[in-house]
């Protein structure tokens, strides 16, 4: 007389088992990926929006560009300072937000023109980002004096 086993046997649920756990850490990692990288490129936005923000602070209050350090000192990206962008470049709005991930200031350039400063803030991979005046981008680790 044979019986008919209508289950799964303990290997074969095991192996599903691992399958299930890979799956889910590549999905994690490239979750994690996906939103740094999406954070980033959300910083890099407000950072041209910011530029263009220049523009017409300088065609409304004349000879000078917005900064949060006068010419010569380096500005270190904070929440006060992104608050001040907001209100100062965009009436009060909330363009530099906490869901970006990235604090924001403005320093003057030695040129007459001005540098936008981004970070996330991460004591682990930090990312620095930068965009003069001029349109040139640089990614940094630590920031480099102009």
């Amino acid at each position: 007389m044979t019986t008919k086993n209508s289950g799964f046997s303990l290997i074969e649920l095991m192996v599903v088992v691992a399958i299930l756990g890979i799956l889910t850490t590549v999905g994690v990692i490239s979750y994690g990926s996906y939103t740094k990288g999406a954070k980033k490129t959300s910083a890099k936005n407000i950072m041209q929006q910011i530029s263009l923000g220049q523009i017409e602070y300088l065609s409304s209050f004349g000879l000078n560009y917005y900064t949060n350090a006068p010419l010569g000192d380096e500005c270190e990206p904070d929440a006060a300072s992104s608050a001040a962008i907001n209100d100062n470049l965009f009436g009060g709005g909330e363009m530099i937000t906490d869901e970006s991930g990235y604090d924001m200031c403005i320093e003057a350039g030695a040129t007459g023109g001005f540098v936008i400063k981004g970070t996330n803030g991460l004591s682990v991979e930090p990312t620095n980002i930068t965009l003069d005046s001029s349109g040139v981008w640089n990614t940094l680790t630590t920031w480099v004096s102009n």
